[in-house]
């Protein structure tokens, strides 16, 4: 991905977000311009126009940390999006992010013994591991049977984005299909920021522009998020609907990797019916035995 234009977009898309208003400034009038103007920005952050300018073109190798952050405060960037600002600086300075392999496009692989053995302990929630890349690489048993419309019969490695876009059946699993769409995105392009000599991301990126018009509209907003918890809503074609908590940890032992738990609220609904789908998923890995 071109980090100058990356950059370039990303800040004239939150400069474009603040209003005079929220920042303190008089509105005025005949502006031509959404949101802030760029010398407002300078202004706001204590930076020269022509210095601001150079930063909003893409030229952001060198800048400080101490500019970076007025700018995000000028900004009014949120956590994510201040963590977007400093990635995509140390990928114009040439700064890999630690641990993660520069350039090279890995096929996603059998997941260590140890980890699969963790994930099988895990036996009253839902539990699965993820890469950058939106791959779904393991998972425990229930995990399985709650992923199955995700999962189908196998073949290449389940892709949380491509069933978010390109499967039919996903506005059915997702009743809140366009937050889940917008939350999808952005930690894909936060993901993006940290690592765009991704190839395989890039090739996901490509492929998802092409065949989807809401995925294309979606990244060119620059939105970011960090997915670290919160609440999501399912409709899962044999138990019905669930709303789970989910938890996000990060795999040490794998740069870029992501433990994720989706559990119940004790004596809910949807406690009873993860139960279910434990059976559910039980019996049908037995029947699966018993055929073979």
């Amino acid at each position: 991905m071109d980090n100058r234009a990356e950059v370039r977009e990303f800040l004239m898309s939150r400069r474009a977000k603040v209003t005079p208003e929220e920042a303190g400034l008089p509105a005025g009038s005949h502006r031509r311009v959404p949101g802030l103007r760029r010398g407002e920005v300078a202004m706001l952050a204590g930076v020269s126009v022509e210095y601001y300018a150079r930063l909003e073109r893409g030229a952001v190798a060198g800048a400080s940390a101490s500019v970076l952050d007025a700018v995000a405060r000028a900004l009014r960037l949120d956590d994510a999006e201040h963590a977007h600002l400093l990635d995509l600086a140390r990928a114009a300075d040439g700064v890999p992010t630690s641990g993660r392999a520069r350039g090279r496009a890995t096929r996603p692989g059998v997941p260590r013994p140890s980890l699969q053995w963790a994930l099988d302990a895990i036996t009253d929630a839902v539990a699965f591991v993820r890469d950058p890349r939106q791959n779904l690489l393991a998972t425990n048993s229930l995990g399985r049977a709650f992923y199955s419309p995700v999962i189908g019969d196998g073949g290449r490695v389940p892709n949380l984005a491509r069933f978010q876009f390109l499967d039919p059946a996903a506005p059915d699993f997702y009743p809140d299909w366009d937050v889940m769409a917008e939350m999808c995105v952005a930690v894909m392009r936060a993901e993006a920021g940290r690592n765009p000599h991704d190839r395989a991301l890039q090739d996901l990126v490509g492929e998802l522009s092409t065949r989807s018009e809401v995925f294309r509209t979606l990244w060119a907003a620059h939105d970011v998020r960090i997915h670290g918890a919160g609440t999501k809503r399912f409709r899962h074609p044999v138990v019905g609907d669930l709303t789970l908590a989910y938890e996000e940890l990060g795999v040490t032992a794998e740069p870029g990797q992501v433990l994720l738990v989706y559990t119940a609220e004790p004596g809910s609904p949807s406690a009873e019916r993860l139960r279910l789908l434990a059976s559910w998923g039980a019996d049908a890995r037995g029947a699966v035995g018993r055929a073979g």
